[in-house]
């Protein structure tokens, strides 16, 4: 089984309100995206699609049949659309990142030819998207930033050692990053709300209990997580989780970069 992906851009517009509910309530749930006027967004689509090696031609499937099905679907059905007011789906259901995702899959699945849909992953901003896969769930992934300093060194190992394990990073003074902290949550979106999570509530929890607590800090000097535990992008990612996971329940999973280049996850 073989995995290939293809990227498909559209700009839209959305609104999320209950007509049930009252002003201030709509207000309070969705905050600026309550604006019955609409507010837009340029989407990032990645469809995954996987499928068996053809062998006569060393391809699963031609990525120009998933630009042709996909695309050519994105671009009648969504691309420049005030969605709650052109379709009947978002009429129905808010037209939240997580239903726009599952609209999206239900949509195109049945149209693959010569493979099948394996994951669909949509960007709303460069902070927020959601993400699809087989079965029901769906994954809603808000990304954080933050600055930091650490020094990588362990006491159990000696001077030496932890040179040569950890480099200039071992530096006795710390060193510095700009931090990117993803936070997933998994779940089935709310039949009114269409949100796995609340999103101004996981803000307020990921500020109060973990960015509050790191942010613009020395991980060694100034946290009691680490005074006894070495500071690794593995150990933070993993002390991260277990800190939120008793305020968010259906979390599930942590990622943090590092840098551009250096990325951890942990899904507990």
């Amino acid at each position: 089984m073989l995995y290939l992906s293809r990227r498909v851009d559209f700009s839209a517009m959305h609104s999320y309100r209950v007509s049930d509910w009252s002003e201030e309530k709509n207000r309070a749930v969705f905050g600026l995206c309550s604006n019955p006027s609409g507010h837009g967004h340029d989407y990032q689509l990645e469809v995954m699609v996987k499928g068996d090696l053809v062998q006569k031609s060393g391809i699963v499937v031609n990525t120009t049949d998933i630009k042709r099905i996909v695309g050519g679907f994105v671009q009648r059905e969504l691309d420049g659309k005030f969605l709650n007011k052109e379709l009947s789906y978002f009429q129905q259901n808010i037209p939240t990142t997580e239903n726009l995702v599952l609209y999206l899959w239900k949509s195109i699945a049945p149209q693959l030819e010569d493979c099948e849909l394996h994951r669909l992953r949509l960007h709303e901003n460069p902070f927020l998207f959601s993400e699809k896969g087989e079965g029901n769930m769906v994954s809603l992934t808000r990304k954080y930033h933050f600055s930091a300093a650490h020094r990588l060194h362990s006491d159990q190992l000696t001077e030496e050692e932890n040179i040569h394990l950890f480099g200039k990073c071992n530096n006795a003074y710390g060193h510095g990053h700009n931090y990117y902290l993803e936070v997933s949550v998994k779940g089935e979106p709310d039949p009114i709300s269409g949100m796995v999570i609340n999103i101004s509530s996981l803000d307020e929890t990921v500020e109060s209990v973990v960015l509050y607590k790191f942010d613009h800090k020395h991980f060694n000097l100034d946290t009691e997580e680490f005074v006894a535990l070495n500071p690794t992008s593995e150990n933070v990612t993993k002390v991260m989780y277990d800190l939120l996971k008793p305020y968010i329940p259906n979390l599930y999973k942590i990622g943090l970069w590092e840098t551009e280049k250096n990325y951890f996850e942990y899904m507990g």
